[in-house]
């Protein structure tokens, strides 16, 4: 949901359904931008919940409704995963599938389609399961990581070099991830994952075989027929809560992954998008406000949804001032003050502001 990016982001609209960047595109306009250079829009399928339809076919420019998939309860990335993959393999068993979060942001999008599309080509006749791994510029807690062999890498001639997984590990400490940054052995996870159906389909299925099993219509002419809404309410209804990273991928003897360099982030917290926002005026100031006076500010974060709003700030240093819809947050620009005020306003009973 991206609740770090509150008041910009709440649960009735996540950060991917928001111009977080003050471009015009909302992340997931712009992850549809991205994939459209790589495939077809009619090829492109989002999977989203039930309670975004009205948001996701308002943004899904060019993308056909049928291909707009609805869950109907959170249950992580693995049971989205099978609904897709069963639904695809219903039309193109042959497909070869690219994954990829709608809320992330890439700088170098010519190196991003370049290596997307070269991985989707060599899955097309690989029978693993591919990752993209970012190859670190930090040691950042706020990832996940991923280890891999550097004397097991993809046949020489392809056109990028990927490596066997070692390990995936979650977002660690500061001194773990320090060691993980100074070996060079590890990766950022970007959670992007590459693969043809066949191999993710039996590998969910050695793995997860009672998640699978609810997606499974072994024979029934289910997807893509009017009888798809029901099915999928009662997988869903039955299906656990996990992650194909710690389902399938943490398991997998098939795990590979690419390294990358195309200017990666989540944007998963205020702090975040500051370090990665390169417009800020001469001193140091993200503003992104119709109107403003501003006086003696160094290194702020300026937002205002209201675009009639006159926004005036004196004084103030590294801080945040977002004011969105009914919320006026003005807070230290630290990664961890928005989780406290979220934190109060839970135990204060103030939910409706979420």
């Amino acid at each position: 949901m991206g609740r770090r990016l509150w008041p910009l982001s709440r649960d009735a609209k996540p950060k991917q359904f928001i111009d977080l960047l003050g471009t015009g595109r909302t992340l997931l306009q712009m992850t549809i931008d991205r994939a459209a250079r790589i495939v077809p829009r009619e090829n492109i399928l989002i999977v989203t919940a039930e309670k975004y339809r009205d948001l996701a076919i308002g943004q899904a420019e060019g993308i056909p409704e049928e291909n707009i998939l609805f869950e109907p309860f959170k249950r992580n990335t693995a049971p989205c995963i099978a609904y897709a993959t069963y639904k695809l393999l219903s039309k193109d068993p042959d497909a070869v599938v690219a994954v990829a979060p709608s809320d992330h942001i890439i700088t170098d999008e010519f190196n991003f389609v370049e290596t997307i599309a070269a991985v989707m080509d060599y899955a097309e006749k690989h029978d693993q399961l591919f990752t993209i791994g970012i190859k670190p510029t930090s040691p950042n807690t706020n990832f996940g990581y991923i280890q891999f062999n550097k004397d097991q890498h993809t046949e020489p001639g392809t056109p990028k070099e990927g490596f066997r997984v070692k390990t995936f590990t979650e977002k660690p400490d500061s001194e773990l991830a320090t060691v993980f940054y100074e070996s060079g052995e590890f990766l950022w996870n970007s959670g992007i994952f590459i693969w043809n159906l066949r191999t993710i389909k039996e590998e969910m299925e050695r793995y997860l075989p009672e998640m699978t099993e609810l997606f499974n219509p072994k024979g029934r002419n289910v997807y893509n027929t009017p009888q798809e809404a029901e099915f999928i309410q009662h997988s869903y209804n039955n299906s656990p809560s996990i992650s194909i990273d710690y389902g399938v991928m943490e398991k997998t003897r098939k795990a590979w992954v690419f390294p990358a360099d195309f200017g990666w982030s989540d944007l998963g917290t205020w702090e975040s998008a500051y370090n990665y926002i390169r417009t800020k005026d001469e001193n140091g100031n993200i503003v992104h406000a119709n109107y403003t006076v501003l006086g003696g500010v160094e290194r702020n974060i300026v937002v205002c949804t209201d675009k009639q709003k006159l926004v005036i700030v004196k004084g103030l240093k590294d801080y945040m001032v977002v004011d969105s819809n009914n919320v006026l947050m003005i807070c230290p620009r630290a990664d961890d003050a928005v989780k406290e005020i979220l934190v109060d306003l839970t135990a204060g009973d103030k939910g409706e502001y979420l």
